[in-house]
């Protein structure tokens, strides 16, 4: 119920801050903005058309930009990016951590990032250059350079004080990383174990050894699904030679997987997941043209399978009229088939061992349903147009269409998977396209062998 409210609160807000805005209440809006968190500054300027989104950009406090950058799409936030100057966006992300600077500077062009990093101090600049190594989709892209180390043969008492003189505590701290001399990983320590321990106990004695670290190079969609494994707050990050690098905390894996629900269903569109809503005409109409022309190309693949069979469909409109009831139940389920298996490659449920099982699971169960719907379709189609010849003929077109479904549903996108395609882009339209051509030649091919003069 609080978080209804908290929605509606919000809404309101913004309506509030659209209305002063068309108004020319540029100061009513800047109070507003003031007034506002980071987050609900973000989804404003993503819910604003081009010009407005100026105008708000400007309005808004240089204190909290960098956290406004942080929480806006890729797509929108470039956009405010390219306009900045050097200066001024090195400014904006001061204080800021690592990895989400890392975010905000990620998309310019080497010679622009260079420019903001040489405004930075010598400090910032060796963290930030760090979290830029490595590629975004790794742990190394994402980890934050801001945790804390302590040695273990140091007392409870000592370590406590510690923290009372350093004052505050990097954000989404829940432990400690416990390093030797060399800065290795040798174990970590709750927040609630170094409240619960005796003052004279060392570290070494009661933390946890460092067994489930994550490694530098680790993709991103491994960490989440470790995260919902482990339900783990934080994790650390290690190199090759176990060094600690930096850690991982759990709002970057919730906005990671976010992400990738948001890419898988964009993605099946054939959109990119970042796309400004309110982007130029051309840009969209650039980017959807691609998988426009794509899917020109596969649906002039099925239409060149109807024009095989021409003779047959002049002959007989009945078979017009009933020949694309097979092709679509195909579609609908291999795209079943394909949505279960995409959902369990990113959660890795799927791999070698098993796919063969998988396989064959998904054939019987496209053969019990090709069989049942078969049996239902073909007696309609009896009783539709008095043709026991048509309706044997719509059956075994139909049991065969479902039975591809099944198979093709496994093996697209894992096969889409091995050649590094995204499943969740191409997956779909391949299916369809495989369904389309498989039940138009099956159908046709019948109708032509059986019932055609």
């Amino acid at each position: 119920m609080a978080d209804v409210l908290e929605q509606d609160q919000t809404h309101q807000r913004l309506q509030e801050v659209n209305t002063a805005l068309e108004n020319g209440m540029f100061v009513h809006v800047r109070r507003l903005l003031q007034e506002m968190e980071p987050e609900d500054i973000a989804h404003l300027l993503e819910a604003s058309p081009p010009k407005e989104r100026q105008v708000l950009w400007q309005l808004t406090d240089p204190e909290e930009q960098g956290e406004i950058l942080d929480e806006l799409s890729e797509d929108v936030k470039d956009g405010i990016v390219s306009q900045m100057e050097p200066e001024k966006l090195a400014a904006v992300t001061e204080g800021m951590e690592s990895d989400d600077v890392a975010y905000v500077l990620r998309s310019l062009p080497d010679e622009r990032y260079q420019e903001v990093l040489a405004q930075m101090d010598s400090t910032d600049r060796h963290r930030i250059e760090k979290a830029l190594a490595y590629p975004e989709d790794t742990a190394g892209g994402m980890m934050s350079t801001d945790f804390i180390t302590i040695r273990g043969d140091v007392t409870a008492d000592v370590v406590l004080r510690y923290l009372r003189m350093r004052g505050e505590l990097p954000e989404a701290t829940d432990a400690l990383y416990v390093v030797d001399s060399n800065e290795a990983l040798i174990g970590h320590l709750s927040l609630a174990a170094l409240i619960t321990t005796q003052p004279d106990i060392e570290i070494k004695d009661v933390m946890e050894d460092a067994d489930e670290a994550i490694p530098v190079d680790m993709p991103d969609s491994e960490i989440a699904n470790l995260f919902e494994r482990r339900n783990w707050v934080s994790a650390p990050v290690v190199d090759q030679n176990n060094l600690l690098l930096g850690r991982i905390t759990i709002d970057d894996v919730v906005d990671l997987i976010r992400e990738e629900a948001e890419h898988s269903m964009m993605s099946m569109a054939g959109m990119d997941d970042d796309e400004d809503t309110f982007a130029p005409v051309l840009k969209s109409a650039k980017s959807r043209s691609i998988w426009l022309g794509v899917n020109v190309l596969t649906a002039l693949a099925a239409a060149s399978v109807s024009n095989m069979f021409e003779n047959t469909l002049q002959q007989m409109a009945t078979v017009a009229v009933l020949m694309t009831i097979v092709p679509s139940m195909g579609g609908v389920a291999g795209n079943q088939t394909v949505a279960l298996v995409i959902r369990g490659l990113a959660v890795g449920h799927i791999g070698d061992t098993n796919t063969r099982w998988l396989l064959s699971k998904e054939a019987r169960v496209g053969l019990i349903n090709g069989f049942v719907w078969a049996l239902i379709i073909g007696a309609v189609v009896v009783v539709w147009k008095g043709s026991f010849m048509l309706g044997a003929i719509m059956a075994g077109a139909m049991l065969a269409n479902l039975f591809v479904a099944g198979v093709a549903g496994v093996l697209i996108p894992i096969g889409l998977k091995k050649l590094k395609i995204d499943p969740a882009l191409a997956g779909g339209m391949a299916l369809t396209t495989c369904t389309d051509i498989v039940g138009l030649m099956v159908f046709l091919g019948l109708a032509t062998i059986f019932i055609t003069p």
